[in-house]
């Protein structure tokens, strides 16, 4: 007999972010329906609960009481339960524990099904005016400076538009370290998405700043960056190389721990010369 088919199943529910008409009538049925309504902050999701008439049970399972819920909520599935998990706003399991309870269902061979609507950071890509086609979500940087500008640099080569979260009391820190590490980038800064005061600020990162030492921060960020052209990378590349000599420019591509034979290919591409005369340059290296 095939145990699965008595488990119950986990629901991926999300809440909306801001205007209560985004809930869709799925979500609502599926509440409904569930045995049990596992919330980020039970305080937050009774009132969601109270407006929409749902009348199920509620457990905290959060930050950071995730390891021993997660196994009691895993616990309740494998006996037959339905649960459906949610977050304070959003899509649960996007920079939340819920994507820890999704793991453990997998692994528990709980069938998990997951719930469209309302998700911040895609709104904020959409509204920003910069490339969708292709993008990176990085969710929030460390509040440490120094772990943040690690994290920028990584990200300062980046060519897809590239997405952050970021809270009030930090959105000024953490544009002072993106223009000193990724230069006056064009920007797009929003808050209170779907609700009345919805705000999108589109300028470059010099033009933030000086809005938000006009103005004092409020509301939870979606900061959307453009990435930097595959051209100006190629620029960067070659203002490295452009004033060396062919010699110099093997030697450079070789301190950087590539082969002989790598660093002549590489050379040969850069310079569009055929490679038995980058070759000659390099013997005696």
């Amino acid at each position: 007999m095939d145990k699965t088919k008595n488990m119950g199943r986990l629901f991926i529910c999300p809440t909306p972010i801001g205007n209560l008409e985004d809930i869709t009538f799925r979500v609502i049925k599926t509440l409904n329906e569930v045995d049990l309504i596992a919330a980020e902050d039970t305080r937050h999701t009774i009132k969601l609960l109270n407006h929409f008439e749902i009348k199920k049970p509620l457990t905290s399972y959060h930050e950071h009481n995730k390891k021993e819920k997660g196994k009691v909520l895993i616990d309740r599935m494998i006996q037959g339960e339905n649960i459906a998990v949610v977050s304070d706003a959003g899509m649960p399991g996007i920079s939340d524990p819920g994507e820890d309870l999704v793991k453990l269902a997998i692994e528990n061979g709980i069938e998990v099904t997951a719930l469209p609507g309302p998700t911040a950071f895609v709104l904020g890509l959409v509204l920003s005016g910069l490339n969708t086609r292709k993008f990176v979500y990085e969710g929030f940087l460390s509040s440490n400076k120094k772990e943040r500008k690690e994290e920028l640099r990584k990200l300062e080569k980046e060519t897809r538009t590239i997405i952050l979260y970021e809270s009030p009391h930090r959105i000024k820190d953490l544009l002072e370290d993106m223009k000193e590490i990724m230069g006056n980038r064009n920007i797009s800064v929003s808050r209170e998405l779907t609700k009345k005061y919805e705000e999108i600020f589109r300028g470059n990162i010099e033009e933030a700043l000086d809005r938000f030492n006009r103005e004092d921060p409020r509301g939870e960020f979606v900061v959307v960056i453009q990435g930097v052209s595959i051209q100006e990378i190629e620029r960067e590349e070659r203002d490295k190389w452009e004033n060396l000599s062919i010699r110099d420019h093997i030697t450079l591509y070789m301190s950087q721990n590539l082969s002989k034979k790598d660093a002549i290919k590489k050379v040969a591409k850069d310079r569009k010369l055929h490679k038995n005369e980058v070759y000659k340059e390099g013997l005696d290296l």
